[in-house]
């Protein structure tokens, strides 16, 4: 097994020292194309074919620092993501999640990993509304963290890292496909949190679980959603997921759901699951959604009791 960090503290050092005219193409050169494989699999343009139209960097820029804002401004932040100590605890972080599937007789069929970690852009509303960190990790064998660093996010990394190594293994046994439902979506969260908290512990729990109270869990959202579970499209599956003020930035409908409901919900849900069946996390994470929604029924028309 092959895990390579990029280490984008040195890449955003050089487009610091670079012309302003040349930052934009050595941004895509050095920190987009070494993710060419991911991009292609997304159906991301690597580049717009008209001027201003949609590509990586477009989308690196809904949450991350654009090319041309990599001046002396963004010292501060590079320089906590900058350490060799910083670099190796994501390392460790990748190795063992990775490791854990392995020693748990889960077999792996990709076997090189890139990892990297973007500095986010502080009025990125969508990364706001996360506490300043997020990631990426859908795509096997590409693994992407965004964070503004500060004292809440950095000790966060990890568990990130984690959450997103979940969804890595998970999609090289379950097949993406484009009719993907809310469903999947919401056991993919459940698992890969629940993954993170397992590695790392519950104070770690990322804010798209730990801002949901249980009143509003049983109150609104679950009976809310129970029935949506076969809706697919991510302008329908978007809302119920992230919630509504994240479905408006993204011109979604919205359908009355607080911050990021589909991630609370679903990882209570598997919490249930795992309680009711007795599987261990490593397991849960290759079953197929509709295994796991058959097993946990009763989890919609009980109330859930947190277990802190």
């Amino acid at each position: 097994m092959q895990i390579t960090a990029l280490r984008s503290d040195q890449i955003y050092n050089t487009i610091m020292k670079a012309a302003p005219e040349e930052k934009l193409e050595l941004y895509r050169q050095l920190m987009m194309e070494p993710f060419m494989n991911k991009w292609n699999i997304q159906q991301i343009p690597f580049r717009a074919s008209e001027p201003h139209g949609f590509d990586v960097i477009m989308m690196n820029n809904f949450m991350n620092i654009s090319p041309e804002d990599i001046t002396t401004e963004i010292c501060e932040p590079l320089a906590a993501i900058s350490s060799e100590a910083f670099w190796q605890k994501c390392h460790e972080a990748v190795t063992r999640s990775l490791s854990t599937f392995r020693e748990s007789g889960i077999t792996l069929s990709v076997s090189e990993y890139l990892y990297t970690i973007l500095l986010g852009d502080k009025n990125s509303p969508s990364l706001t509304m996360n506490e300043g960190i997020s990631g990426d990790g859908g795509i096997p064998g590409y693994i992407i963290a965004n964070l503004i660093p500060n004292s809440y996010t950095l000790p966060r990394i990890q568990s990130v890292l984690a959450h997103e190594c979940n969804h890595n293994v998970r999609y090289q046994y379950i097949q993406w496909n484009p009719q993907i439902t809310l469903g999947e979506m919401i056991v993919s969260e459940g698992l890969a949190e629940n993954f993170a908290t397992f590695l790392y512990g519950q104070e770690l729990l990322g804010p798209w679980v730990a801002k949901t109270n249980v009143e509003t869990l049983n109150s609104i959202i679950k009976p809310n959603m129970k029935d949506q579970l076969q809706v697919t499209g991510f302008d329908q599956i978007n809302p119920y997921l992230y919630g509504d003020e994240l479905a408006k930035l993204q011109n979604f409908s919205p359908v009355g759901m607080p911050y990021a409901a589909g991630y609370a919900c679903g990882y209570h849900l598997i919490q249930y699951y795992l309680n009711q069946t007795g599987s261990s996390i490593m397991e849960a994470t290759i079953t197929p959604a509709s295994t796991i929604l058959a097993a946990t029924k009763d989890f919609w028309n009980e109330d859930t009791l947190f277990h802190h």
